[in-house]
Formats: structure tokens, sequence, C-alpha cells
């Protein structure tokens, strides 16, 4: 008999390809949101919002520590997509392959549970995931802190050595590895044996690829 799993997936440039036209138009929201709440010009708003991306991870973290910034009410107005259906770009096969993939299935996201619920509904795939972990949950400290990951963990009574994070960022697996999960890097181009780092167990370029490598993910 297969031993459990549990399956905990980023969302943005893992469940759907962000890239295109999600994650840039979300830049350009919070850029807009600076510019507005903090009075300063196209220019400095978006090299503001850069420098806190860089420097804490988030952009909301710095508005908060530096300018007291309401967290719900900034991440509310820069994920807000009354098109979505339309810029979504889905994995190919998504809904059939994550229905292949045995044991329970998470998403761990640092967007706003708003936005990830509206998209997970978008991709039509809501119904498969037995949680939603956004960044509400950890309290605005968003992966790769170690915070969020246990306060998962506990939340959903999970075995970090039972579970298998799939995510497109190598500084989130290093995380979830320490924890003892298995990881699998999303990268979206061919990675030769040696160029992932050692904390990755497997990579793979797509959600499509995850069922051949269930036997090498075998929890131990």
């Amino acid at each position: 008999m297969p031993q459990s799993r549990d399956w905990i997936f980023d969302l943005d440039n893992t469940l759907h390809n962000a890239a295109i036209h999600v994650l840039p138009r979300i830049d350009r929201a919070m850029t807009a949101y600076v510019q507005t709440h903090l009075n300063l010009g196209a220019v400095e708003a978006d090299a503001l919002r850069r420098s806190y991306w860089q420097r804490y991870g988030a952009t909301i973290l710095g508005l908060i520590r530096h300018h007291g910034t309401d967290p719900a009410h900034f991440l509310w107005h820069t994920h807000q997509f009354p098109d979505l259906h339309q810029v979504l770009v889905a994995e190919p096969m998504l809904r059939a392959t994550l229905t292949r993939l045995p044991g329970r299935k998470f998403v761990f996201s640092n967007a706003p549970v708003h936005y990830a619920m509206a998209v997970l509904r978008g991709l039509r795939i809501s119904d498969l995931f037995a949680g939603v972990y956004a960044i509400e949950h950890t309290r605005y400290r968003p992966k790769p802190d170690t915070f969020g990951f246990l306060r998962l963990i506990r939340s959903h009574r999970l075995h970090p050595r039972r579970c298998i994070m799939v995510e497109d960022k190598l500084e989130n697996l290093r995380t979830a590895k320490r924890l003892g999960m298995k990881t699998v890097w999303l990268t979206g181009a061919l990675v030769t044996r040696g160029m992932a780092p050692g904390y990755v167990d497997k990579t793979a370029r797509s959600v499509a690829k995850l069922p051949s490598l269930l036997k090498q993910l075998q929890p131990l």
C-alpha cells in the first residue's frame, strides 16, 4: 500500500502561469497604491515597492513596518481581477493531473486569500484542495519565513516528512526541506543533473510531470 502524502502547492507560477498577465498587473496595482497613499511620484513609488520586495520578500512588509499601512486594505485593492477568467493561463491538463496525485492537497501562497480562492475557482480546481493557506494566515509573514510553514503544519496537523512541496521559488523550497518535506522545483525549463541545489529532491517543467515522479517522491 502506498503511504499517504500531503501535497503543498504554491499558487502563482505553479498552478498557473502568472508571469504573462497577472503578476505584471499586481505590480502595477501595488505601485499605484504606494503612489496614492504615500503621495509619491510614479517612479519613486515603483522604486520603493521594489526595494521593499527585495529587502523583506514582500512589499506589504515594508509598508507595514515603515508606514503603518493596513495590510488587508492594501492586499484587497492590489489583487482585484474582475476579468480573471480572461487572463488566467492554466497549466496543461491541470485538473486531470491533480486528480492523479494521491493524498490531500493544499495551497500555500503569499497572495491574499480572496485572490487565491478566485484563481482556484477560475482554474476549476478549488474542490480538489483540502485547504488554502494565504498570507493573512501567516500574520503577514510570507514564505520563506518558517513561521508560516509551522502555522500551516499545526493548523492542518501535517507531518512534514509526509509532505511534498511544489514551488517555483527556491528560497521557499529551502525552508520546506529544512522542515523535512520532499521538494519539487517547478522550473519551466530543463534542469540538468547538478544544476539544482541539494535541498531540491526533484525538478519538473510543469505540474503535468508530477505523476511520473510519484515513486521517487515516496515519503519516508
